[in-house]
């Protein structure tokens, strides 16, 4: 930076939210120690609805609209999202940053009784909020009843300790990134459950008319994290992925090789279409398209229909 500025960070006021802006708080100082960085907290239209789904009530962007507002109006100069949270297409005022490495990618199965999924006997009440983890529970374990669950990570526990629930699924990054690992029972294998779009990863919105701010945050990238993140999404945003379609797709980078795995289910999980391929680090966005258009070739779009004709 040439100068000391004044830079204000818009976030959710959730635990997590908060220390996801406050390490990338944290990174810029390093970089730029004579800042002036403060945080927002803010309260979004997704925090305040906890009694139906996303996919009932409008998406993910639900999270980042009110964001985005503060940023137009100048109370904000940028914000820091779970890039899973991210909806596919933002409107041409604003542009993401991937920042920093990507935490674990993995669902985590969190239980006061059992060990692993495996292990819940029929019967057994499973919480999640996700369609994309639901369909893929339903596929493996018809036998357990998936239930619904909202709200921040620390109600999400507590729903569990007080006996809602006999397990609950969550992104492992968020309980390690709060110092909650001794609340994981086992990790899903990848292969088992497809993680969300970008899960894991940080990214920074802000508004196209202050480039600087993307100056100011290049540091902070990891190419190759950003190829794994920009190949995921182009899949979800190829086939107009959302919080009423079950769709998940994981990428990972091995030197200049980008492998990519993805998948699009219906809704109760009895039919499930998975592609797999690989690219450069360099042609992400290729990669997601190709990905992409095998899924297409196996009926998914008539799966992806069939799921917004349901909600």
């Amino acid at each position: 930076m040439s100068s000391a500025p004044k830079i204000t960070i818009a976030t959710r006021e959730s635990r997590l939210a908060l220390w996801q802006a406050d390490h990338v708080r944290g990174r810029l100082l390093g970089l730029y120690p004579h800042a002036e960085i403060q945080l927002l907290g803010m309260t979004t239209t997704g925090d305040q609805i906890l009694d139906r789904t996303l996919a009932a009530v409008g998406g993910k962007g639900l999270f980042v609209k009110e964001f985005e507002l503060a940023m137009l109006e100048g109370r904000a100069d940028m914000a820091v999202h779970s890039m899973k949270d991210v909806p596919m297409e933002l409107a041409s005022e604003f542009a993401l940053s991937v920042v920093g490495d990507r935490e674990e990618p993995r669902d985590a199965f969190v239980s006061n009784q059992y060990v692993r999924v495996e292990d819940l006997p029929a019967g057994s009440v499973v919480g999640t909020s996700s369609l994309r983890r639901e369909c893929q529970l339903r596929a493996r374990f018809p036998h357990l009843l998936i239930q619904p669950l909202r709200g921040n990570l620390d109600t999400r526990l507590r729903k569990l300790d007080s006996g809602d629930y006999q397990a609950i699924i969550l992104a492992a990054a968020g309980l390690r990134r709060l110092g909650l690992e001794h609340r994981i029972r086992s990790l899903i294998a990848l292969e088992d459950s497809i993680p969300a779009v970008g899960q894991g990863a940080l990214a920074v919105e802000f508004c196209t008319a202050h480039p600087q701010l993307e100056k100011w945050l290049a540091p902070l990238r990891n190419p190759q994290n950003e190829a794994c993140i920009w190949a995921e999404r182009t899949v979800s945003r190829r086939l107009a992925g959302s919080c009423d379609v079950p769709l998940g797709a994981h990428a990972t980078a091995n030197g200049n090789i980008l492998t990519l795995t993805a998948f699009v289910s219906s809704q109760d999980g009895t039919r499930m279409l998975r592609a797999t391929g690989r690219g450069d680090t360099t042609a992400p966005v290729q990669l997601g398209e190709s990905i992409a258009e095998q899924l297409l070739a196996q009926g998914a779009a008539d799966i992806l229909k069939s799921c917004r004709s349901e909600t």
